[in-house]
């Protein structure tokens, strides 16, 4: 039975709903709707703290149009958070009231170590990085935290996020030069009251409207060739050379800007401004974009504690994309295990013991288990499908170069079409690491050709040197006239690999 959780988020900016569906029971959540309503409603918040009747029906407005989708979705599970602008507001028990009064949701006013928390928590589940300080501005503030070993270490939460910080300094559409100053003058006044920050000498991972657009930003100004921007990666001296595009840019000019949302045009500017200055001050090694965030940490929070998984964050999108595809599971098991006996039998053979990893090893599995997935599209260009499929798709745990050389592996044809997908990438990737790849995807090749006719047929393979040659032994049982066919011309691609001559040798 599917398993539906609806998550509204209202922020300073924006307000947001976002409906996440589990298929069935060990399939993770996917975000099948997500609807962004701009109300700013830091813009309705008066210098008394308190937010205007206009901000409120707003708001009421919102929340209604949302509680429509959710009856047509027919969620249930739906948590209703808030943060910094009805946090702030003294007016906040009313604005509770009404929300439970007008629209049925009961609103939970998320306190400063809740919202930080969240945002740990969804990079934690979501990223492999086992140390880094995490960035969530949002519109009215802005959420840091350090985590070290995974574990949450340090928690603060400063009173200004992108849109307060555009209320309070920008008098004009955009900033000029002395309210830049300003802006880094408050920001880092801010931080002295934050020493844990300073010269950590780790990665700094930017979350929320803000940190997205600036990577959607990047990605469009050098041509980056992949989609997606979770576990973007950007270099620190990527803020500088942002800001020098963008310092002259009109707000209509910033609006026009491809990959920047033409709402958050006003506000990226300040935003840029904060990031810079952490990057600066914490002595950052990179800038890493995390597409999970506030809600996302909500709803691992909520998935922990009613399951009880320890499969890895790499394993838990291989599943995913084994579901989505129908990938038959016992082939891909098959594929696993001759791949694994061939690499064992080459290391031992070749006396290449060290030469393919621990890590080359986890790689190859992840690569067996969906190999030539496109062939669910198109048959005829499984490969290319393949490639696009994994390369352009978010897979947890995943950094971008570690995903499109998964992507290489999976979709392996041979050299040729290699050397295609890869150009793109091949500054990525050493001459030794190539080789390396090529190798992996031929003794994938070789796998796919043991078990074509997916009846698994192979009991065990074991490889002899004869002759200035090899002999590969190959076990069966029942029919392997099919795989003993495709064996014959597939095996080229090992030999290539090797610079050897390969004899397969079928029996029962």
């Amino acid at each position: 039975m599917k398993r539906k959780v609806g998550i509204i988020d209202i922020g300073s900016n924006t307000t947001r709903l976002v409906i996440y569906v589990q298929p069935q029971k060990g399939v993770p959540f996917k975000e099948v709707e997500n609807i962004k309503m701009g109300v700013r409603l830091r813009t309705y918040l008066n210098d008394e703290k308190i937010v205007s009747n206009e901000g409120i029906s707003l708001l009421i407005d919102t929340l209604h149009n949302f509680h429509s989708l959710l009856h047509h979705y027919k969620v249930t599970d739906i948590t209703c958070v808030a943060t910094a602008t009805i946090r702030q507001a003294k007016n906040k028990e009313e604005i509770l009231h009404i929300v439970q009064e007008k629209t049925g949701f009961t609103l939970t006013l998320l306190n400063e170590y809740e919202e930080a928390f969240y945002g740990y928590t969804a990079v934690t589940h979501s990223t492999d990085i086992k140390e880094g300080i995490t960035v969530d501005m949002g519109g009215g503030s802005t959420e840091i935290t350090y985590f070290r070993n995974r574990e949450l270490i340090e928690y603060c939460s400063l009173p200004f996020g992108s849109l307060s910080l555009t209320l309070d300094f920008v008098k004009g559409s955009v900033p000029n030069d002395e309210e830049k100053r300003q802006i880094r003058q408050y920001v880092r006044a801010q931080l002295e009251g934050v020493p844990w920050i300073f010269n950590k000498t780790v990665p700094l991972i930017g979350m929320g409207g803000s940190a997205r657009n600036l990577a959607q930003l990047h990605q469009h100004l050098i041509n980056y060739p992949l989609s997606g921007i979770h576990q973007y990666e950007m270099d620190v001296s990527t803020i500088q050379e942002i800001k020098e595009k963008l310092k002259s840019l009109t707000l209509t000019e910033l609006q026009k800007l491809e990959g920047l949302s033409k709402e958050r045009a006003d506000t990226i500017l300040p935003s840029i401004e904060v990031f810079d200055i952490l990057l600066e001050e914490s002595k950052a090694t990179q800038f890493i974009i995390s597409k999970k965030g506030l809600r996302e940490g909500i709803l691992y929070n909520k998935i922990d504690k009613q399951d009880d998984s320890s499969t890895s964050l790499v394993d838990i999108g291989i599943e995913e994309i084994i579901y989505d595809f129908h990938i038959n599971i016992d082939n891909s098991r098959q594929m696993i295990k001759i791949a694994n006996v061939i690499v064992e039998q080459v290391n031992k053979i070749n006396k290449m013991e060290g030469y393919i990893t621990k890590q080359d090893r986890m790689l190859l599995e992840q690569a067996s288990s969906i190999f030539h997935l496109g062939k669910y599209l198109n048959e005829e260009s499984s490969s290319h499908h393949t490639f696009y499929l994994l390369s352009n798709r978010s897979i947890l745990g995943l950094s971008h170069r570690e995903r499109v050389k998964l992507a290489l592996l999976a979709s392996y044809k041979g050299k040729r079409t290699f050397r295609q997908y890869i150009e793109p990438f091949k500054d990525w990737y050493t001459k030794e690491e190539q080789k390396k790849m090529c190798l992996l995807g031929s003794i994938l090749k070789v796998a796919q050709s043991l078990n074509i006719t997916k009846r698994n047929v192979v009991d065990d393979i074991k490889i002899s040197s004869k002759n200035n040659g090899w002999v590969m032994d190959i076990q069966c049982h029942g029919d392997y006239k099919p795989e003993e066919h495709r064996m014959e011309k597939q095996k080229k691609h090992l030999e290539k690999s090797l610079k050897i001559s390969l004899t397969p040798n079928f029996n029962r």
